[in-house]
């Protein structure tokens, strides 16, 4: 199989589909199964998601109206290629390309240098075009976040880990590693293109939210790496709404001490987990306190969306991986509990999208919706490892078609010239 190769940009179509909404700030109602804002205008959502129906022949359940397939499993050459799918698939995002198609990306936490990134490159219709890799050698990929400009930062899951920048439509590249982003137990980052940050979890017990801003926007080779503190005395309980301070993480490669040991007024997060940008906001998971938390990137403020043990209806446990979609459904993947994604909805509302059954000992990784909000990408890690696909309306670009949006020209033009001096850089 031959692919065009071609510069990644920032697809109106991709921002818009990784974006969440802050309509779940605005006092929305329900009419017919659609969350409506103040406009009028409905928004297709998990809010009129129906139960969960028997499990499928791919054992999963699913609304009404709802379907899936597998598309790859670990170990096997996916249908139509000669590339094996990775072990232990991970964290994912998806990114569209200029035919009508996207690539979805999936990361291997494979450890001991056996770990990476796979792609699956999808047709306009939705066909398998192609499957390959776009980084190896490396160790415990677990999540990562997309950037604005086309790239895919893979986070390693290690002391010493660090995240690399990936190419989703270069088959066989090596990808670049960001030290500069700091050397520590990674999990996630979220790219905030407006105020040119990005967010970066720990995963440990005692770990850290990281900020870094680069000094030039928008490479990644040098910047500012920070740690969040909490501010006000007490822990932050859910219904509080605290403001951040940033400090400075003087060695971001941990060569004379930790990162998480740099900063003694830092907060402590317990175990950072999935971290996802939707306008405005940076969601992130904990897994050690079973929370979902919400951050206000423009006036630096954070609170808790989610708390298994307040919760009225606590049927989110074992939170991991974290995608905001563009109508403010936020989906959260579980490690154990019910091999769930669970929605996080506009409304308030906790609602199960997706239940694997048949399998145990596993964890879901890596949501995320295809450009258009049709199809919904995630794996299963273990016992086998597999990838899924599930189709429905998940948005309001599933339900009503293309969303109508602008984006400023600086933005574009930011992601252009980022992709162009990445690709020569990796060349």
């Amino acid at each position: 199989m031959t692919f065009e190769r071609r510069e990644p940009c920032l697809s109106r179509r991709r921002f818009l589909g990784g974006s969440a909404g802050v309509v779940g700030s605005l006092g929305l109602g329900l009419v017919g199964g659609l969350v409506t804002l103040p406009s009028g205008r409905a928004i297709a959502g998990a809010d009129g998601f129906g139960p969960l129906q028997p499990a499928d022949a791919n054992g999963l359940e699913l609304p009404r109206g709802f379907s899936s397939r597998i598309v790859a499993v670990s170990g096997r050459t996916v249908r139509g290629t000669g590339h094996a799918w990775h072990e232990s698939p991970d964290g994912g995002a998806t990114f569209a390309s200029d035919d009508g198609g996207w690539v979805y990306v999936s990361n291997s936490e494979r450890g001991g240098g056996r770990g990476g990134v796979g792609a699956l490159r999808f047709a306009a219709d939705g066909a398998i075009a192609g499957a390959y890799s776009i980084l190896d050698g490396t160790s415990s990929n677990c999540a990562g976040g997309p950037t604005p400009w086309g790239t895919w930062l893979s986070c390693e899951e290690t002391d010493a880990g660090v995240t690399w920048e990936c190419d989703p439509f270069a088959p066989g590249s090596r990808g670049v590693a960001r030290p500069a982003l700091g050397v520590f137990k990674h999990e996630a980052v979220a790219v905030d293109p407006v105020h040119r940050r990005l967010y970066l979890t720990e995963d440990r017990r005692d770990g850290l939210l990281y900020r870094f801003t680069p000094t030039l926007w928008p490479s990644l080779d040098r910047g500012i790496l920070e740690a969040a503190e909490i501010l006000d005395a007490g822990a932050i309980a859910p219904g509080e709404k605290r403001s951040l301070a940033w400090h400075v993480v003087v060695d971001p490669s941990g060569a004379s001490r930790a990162t998480r040991d740099q900063v003694a007024a830092a907060t402590r997060f317990d175990g950072g987990e999935g971290c996802w940008y939707g306008a405005g906001l940076v969601y992130f998971t904990t897994k050690g306190d079973n929370r979902v938390w919400k951050l206000d990137t423009a006036g630096d403020a954070i609170s808790i969306l989610y708390d298994f043990s307040t919760s009225g209806n606590p049927v989110l446990f074992g939170v991991d991986g974290v995608y905001a979609a563009s109508n403010g459904d936020v989906y959260v993947s579980e490690d154990g509990g019910n091999l769930e994604i669970v929605a996080l909805t506009a409304a308030g509302a906790v609602r199960p999208i997706v239940r694997l059954t048949g399998v145990w000992g596993s964890e879901i990784t890596g949501p995320a919706l295809s450009p258009d909000g049709r199809r919904l990408y995630f794996s299963s890690q273990r016992n086998p490892g597999a990838t899924y696909e599930v189709t429905g309306p998940f948005t309001a670009d599933a339900a009503r078609g293309p969303a109508r949006a602008s984006l400023s020209g600086d933005l574009i033009a930011a992601g252009l010239g980022a992709a162009v001096r990445w690709r020569t850089r990796t060349r």
